[in-house]
């Protein structure tokens, strides 16, 4: 893996991204945060968010402040990543069932109508944004891709601690990544 390729953990909101983020920071991996959005019931241990990274569609000239590290980004964006780098995505899956009562708890503690849009309406167009993202993903000779599921990491963590690391080119200590994993925080199961 080279000195200045960037690491991006992505995927839908509530797809396990933080925990994704926990996992590479306790194996070593620096990661680029800037600690805006605070730790709240929802996520007990933080969002790992870079806020620079949401305008990435008019900004990019953070992203070498990402060499060599991991950012966090939600995958709507990452068609906005330049092609005059090179990228490794860990991209997490998660059942949308899971997401999508996750989603939910988030807008009720938010004080939000979580049924503003109806729950098949979002699974349908989340499935298409992921079908359209993976097929953009496929065709970027720039970027690396390893797909996560979610509950794979919670029921085997070991697992696929050490397939992310040989992703990264033993970067990171696959047993250190596993202690990061807390079972407790999975709390919207289907």
């Amino acid at each position: 893996m080279k000195e200045k390729t960037i690491t991006i953990v992505s995927g839908l909101p509530r797809s396990g991204t933080s925990m994704m983020m926990m996992m590479l920071q306790a194996g070593g991996m620096e990661t680029l945060t800037d600690n805006i959005r605070k730790a709240d019931e929802d996520n007990p241990k933080g969002y790992y968010e870079f806020e620079r990274v949401k305008d990435i569609e008019h900004d990019t000239s953070w992203l070498p402040l990402a060499e060599g590290k991991v950012v966090k980004m939600i995958s709507a964006l990452l068609r906005h990543l330049p092609d005059d780098h090179e990228y490794k995505v860990v991209f997490m899956q998660r059942k949308m069932e899971e997401i999508l009562a996750s989603q939910r708890r988030m807008l009720i503690r938010r004080g939000e109508d979580p049924d503003a849009v109806s729950d098949d309406k979002i699974a349908e167009i989340s499935r298409r944004h992921l079908q359209q993202v993976e097929e953009w993903l496929h065709d970027q000779p720039n970027i690396g891709v390893l797909y996560v599921r979610y509950n794979e990491v919670l029921d085997d963590p070991r697992r696929q601690a050490t397939r992310i690391s040989s992703f990264l080119d033993g970067r990171v200590d696959p047993v250190r990544m596993v202690q990061a994993v807390d079972k407790r925080l999975y709390r919207q199961r289907a």
